[in-house]
């Protein structure tokens, strides 16, 4: 299922859209209460809004919270999640737009084998000669963290 955003002569969008397909939870809030639970994957995502596979479909007009695994580490090492909120604004099939209204980065807990061994390469990295470069295919932590509300 697609809803179509890209040739649209019209398109009035502020904000670029970004074709990433990432492991997804989402939860339906209604009012202080949990009304649903699921996963899915993103389609795209833009600072205004994301377009979601939900798996089911979803209601519009219902607040979304959202849990994304992000693809880069923070610090090379940690990993995070993306988390956002916000009304869902349209829907087609199981696919959802949500308007983001709050977002946050967080970071992922790790057992504490995970943080051992996170601890040993770090170690490693800082011993290394100078000029010596982490492996090809490293990824950048995100520069800095915003959240919106309105």
């Amino acid at each position: 299922m697609e809803i179509p955003v890209e040739g649209i002569v019209d398109d009035r969008r502020s904000s670029r859209r970004y074709d990433l397909k990432l492991p997804l939870r989402w939860k339906l809030m209604g009012l202080q209460r949990l009304l649903d639970t699921g996963t899915g994957i993103s389609v795209n995502l833009a600072s205004g809004g994301i377009l979601f596979e939900a798996g089911a479909p979803l209601p519009r007009g219902i607040y979304v919270e959202l849990s994304i695994a992000w693809p880069a580490l923070l610090h090379n090492t940690v990993p995070l999640r993306l988390m956002v909120s916000g009304p869902i604004i349209r829907t087609s099939g199981t696919c959802a737009v949500m308007q983001v209204v709050q977002h946050e980065f967080r970071t992922i807990p790790q057992p504490a084998e995970q943080r051992a061994i996170s601890a040993s390469l770090l170690n490693r990295l800082l011993q290394r000669p100078a000029g010596k470069t982490a492996r090809a295919g490293s990824r950048a932590a995100p520069s800095r963290l915003h959240q919106r509300a309105h």
